[in-house]
């Protein structure tokens, strides 16, 4: 029996979440069809010729667009059975089913989707597997072959005219962290698992000999376990000595292990991205962040000393915005020389709010919350000041006007600082000058975070 794995989105990245499935697979026997839609066009035979279909759905932006996809896959092939997995799969349960979903799985998914194969071969009976797994796997190293080229995937701009080919791996997956809107949390409690370092370097290896010169690891924290990071890291490093990475690590966790930022920069660590959503204490403390403003600018500095870029992402808006408060957050980051660091799409994002987010747990989120929108997958809120809503709007269409420009980030910054004065009422003050050392910022060419709404762009190409 044939098997067709689809994914719609992995924020630019030749995708983990359905190599390492695929890996499985085939070892169990199956024929295996990959189909990245973020990339190429609907495989028609693939779809026809598939018994089963499973979709990844990791994130909020990758489930909108396989909803989209959707009808043209039952269109092609209404008889097989469909199945989704990923973070997005099981808290989404309900509306998947109405899309047709008959498997519904999330977590350590892999030796489920081999059952359910198995099953699928034999006879129409599917039943027993659906929820979340989260039992500890021996990983095998994922078949990347029937994916699309890495140079089809975006590449690094490393601010110089240079630009990098990009792979990108896992070595953990979970976290042990519980931040209140974190999609993580309601799949995996707290818990993560580590890919062993062996299956790390060998799937490192064949996107290396496939182009690969720079690599992302895509771990929710790569410092959720600190030793098996910087024991891979100097592995990586010893290997394959002219390949650069970066990797996703908290505020607090830079804090807690900045002895170890020379040597992540030593072993070719370009540049970290860190969720510190938010600048207000009282709202960093409701998000569970484990960090505060001062920690931020702690941890700007000790990065800067070390030679690490720092990549920040933000959630500005949330129910909580004020206009006066995202602009305490742009002259912050102002003030940091951190402009040229943030993609401007971080100063449009707002909040998502999935069923199981632990944002529900707050009494307080009663004065803000609507009903739940299926279709886009979040709670309906509406923030205290209804002038925030009118901001976000506006810096978004300023953000993406920016973009089809061209324009630089400093220049879209510019446009935003002008927006959020005129939200305030101010005259919009003089931004400082740049006086970092002068060092150019890598930047992925597509810096999109995974709780956004899907583009137009995405829409129209699944």
């Amino acid at each position: 029996m044939k098997v067709c794995l689809i994914t719609t989105y992995e924020l630019g990245h030749q995708p983990f979440g359905i190599a390492s499935p695929a890996r499985w697979l085939e070892d169990a026997g199956a024929e295996v069809a990959c189909v990245d839609l973020a990339v190429d066009r609907l495989d028609e035979d693939a779809v026809r010729q598939a018994g089963l279909i499973a979709i990844y759905v990791p994130m909020h932006t990758a489930t909108r667009l396989a909803a989209a996809a959707l009808p043209k896959i039952r269109a092609l092939n209404g008889g097989a059975h469909l199945a989704f997995y990923g973070l997005y799969a099981t808290v989404n349960t309900a509306y998947l089913r109405e899309l047709g979903g008959q498997t519904i799985l999330a977590g350590e998914v892999e030796p489920s989707l081999v059952r359910l194969y198995q099953r699928l071969a034999r006879s129409a009976d599917t039943q027993g597997d659906d929820g979340v797994t989260l039992t500890k796997l021996r990983f095998r190293v994922p078949a990347r072959s029937g994916l699309p080229d890495l140079s089809r995937y975006a590449t690094l701009n490393m601010g110089d005219g240079r630009m990098k080919t990009v792979g990108y791996t896992e070595a953990t997956r979970g976290c042990k962290h519980l931040c209140r809107h974190c999609p993580v949390v309601p799949v995996y409690q707290g818990r993560f698992f580590v890919v062993e370092r062996d299956v790390v370097l060998a799937d490192v290896r064949q996107q290396v000999d496939a182009g690969a010169q720079h690599v992302t690891f895509g771990d929710p924290d790569f410092f959720n376990g600190p030793g098996h990071a910087m024991r891979l890291a100097e592995a990586f490093h010893a290997e394959f000595p002219n390949v650069t990475y970066d990797a996703t690590i908290k505020v607090e966790h830079l804090l807690a292990h900045r002895d170890k930022l020379n040597r992540l920069v030593e072993t070719g660590c370009l540049f970290v991205t860190t969720a510190v959503e938010e600048v207000d204490d009282t709202v960093l403390a409701k998000l569970d962040k484990g960090h505060t403003r001062a920690d931020f600018v702690e941890a700007v500095e000790d990065a800067r000393a070390a030679g690490l870029t720092l990549s920040p992402t933000f959630i500005p808006f949330h129910p909580w915005t004020t206009p006066a408060g995202f602009l305490d957050l742009l002259a912050l980051l102002a003030e940091l020389d951190m402009i040229e660091n943030v993609a401007p799409v971080q100063l449009a994002i707002r909040l998502l709010i999935p069923q199981g987010s632990r944002i529900l747990e707050l009494t307080e989120m009663e004065a803000y919350l609507g009903g739940f929108d299926a279709e886009k997958l979040s709670y309906r809120w509406t923030p205290a000041d209804p002038r925030a809503d009118d901001l976000q709007a506006k810096v978004c269409e300023v953000v993406r006007q920016g973009e089809r420009e061209g324009v630089g980030r400093r220049a879209i910054f510019q446009r935003v600082w002008k927006l959020a004065h005129a939200a305030c009422e101010r005259v919009p003050s003089a931004l400082p000058p740049a006086c970092a050392d002068g060092r150019p910022v890598p930047a992925m060419s597509e810096p999109w975070y995974c709780c956004a709404e899907p583009t137009e762009e995405q829409l129209l190409r699944v």
